[in-house]
């Protein structure tokens, strides 16, 4: 009997997306898109609970109300960006290799070069504006606030992107001190700790750059669809604590602020692109 499977193709900026069914949310998929090829996650279209669940008493000012927001149908970085794709960006564009500026004891790489131990860990001591120009020479953008939260947790409500379990070491790369580049876990090694929708290191590992400028009272007059943040400010935002955190502030819905030209140790980034519609063929295949 013949069996036909349904291929969702996409074009993105000229890149050749596509995805079969699968992904761990229903509607949810893996793409590959970019000049990096970097695997990403779709995200479908619809609502979620953003802030800080109903019940919870430690949320920050910052962090209430909790309030509905719908998000059209995006896709993020199963990964967070890695000193090998960076590497990549910095020799195809001369762009500024990362540094500390502040503390060369935290510095990895060795001028434009890394070792292949570094490769796959995520990219530190970049700041806003680099992490923006990695995503746009990438043919993406940085992900808004409200997208990364929803990559992380899914439409209900939960403080982890794993659920309500407190975070283990099986879960995510925290409460540690700095030993170099072992601080830094390559990214999917916590398979324990990925989100509903798949993508890993949500928690842990590096905070990441997120498009929006931080407002401490946005989330009281947000827009209930596809909030890009404010027009302007002087802080952007970071999510998703780093290696250095522990257990308080590695919940999903931890806002922390920060200088856009910061470049440190613990902070790095993930990309997101629109998804456009997609067109239909179907394709036959046999058992």
């Amino acid at each position: 009997m013949l069996v036909r499977s349904l291929i969702v193709s996409y074009v993105v900026l000229g890149v050749s997306m596509s995805f079969a069914d699968g992904g761990e949310a229903q509607g949810a998929g893996e793409v590959f898109t970019g000049k990096d090829g970097v695997p990403m996650i779709i995200v479908p279209a619809g609502s979620f609970p953003m802030g800080v669940p109903s019940g919870d008493r430690d949320g920050g000012r910052d962090e209430y109300p909790r309030h509905e927001v719908f998000i059209d149908t995006f896709a993020i970085d199963k990964f967070e960006v890695t000193n090998g794709r960076y590497l990549d960006f910095v020799k195809a564009t001369g762009h500024r290799v990362p540094q500390n500026p502040t503390n060369p004891t935290r510095n990895l790489w060795q001028g434009d070069s890394i070792t292949e131990s570094l490769t796959d860990r995520p990219v530190i001591n970049v700041d806003w504006f680099d992490a923006d120009a990695y995503c746009t020479w990438a043919g993406r953008r940085l992900p808004t606030e409200a997208e990364w939260e929803k990559a992380a947790k899914g439409t209900s409500d939960k403080r982890f992107p794993w659920g309500n379990v407190e975070p283990t070491a099986k879960h995510l790369n925290y409460n540690q001190r700095w030993i170099g580049e072992k601080t830094l876990m390559p990214v999917g090694s916590y398979e324990a700790g990925k989100s509903p929708y798949g993508a890993y290191d949500m928690a842990g590992n590096v905070w990441e750059w997120v498009n929006d400028w931080y407002d401490p009272r946005y989330y009281e007059k947000s827009p209930t669809k596809n909030p890009k943040g404010p027009e302007s400010g002087t802080k952007k935002v970071i999510r998703g604590a780093g290696w250095q955190n522990e257990t308080p502030s590695v919940r999903i819905f931890t806002r922390v602020e920060s200088d856009p030209t910061i470049r440190n140790e613990s902070t790095g980034f993930r990309c997101a692109t629109d998804a456009p519609m997609p067109q239909s063929s179907e394709r036959p295949v046999t058992p």
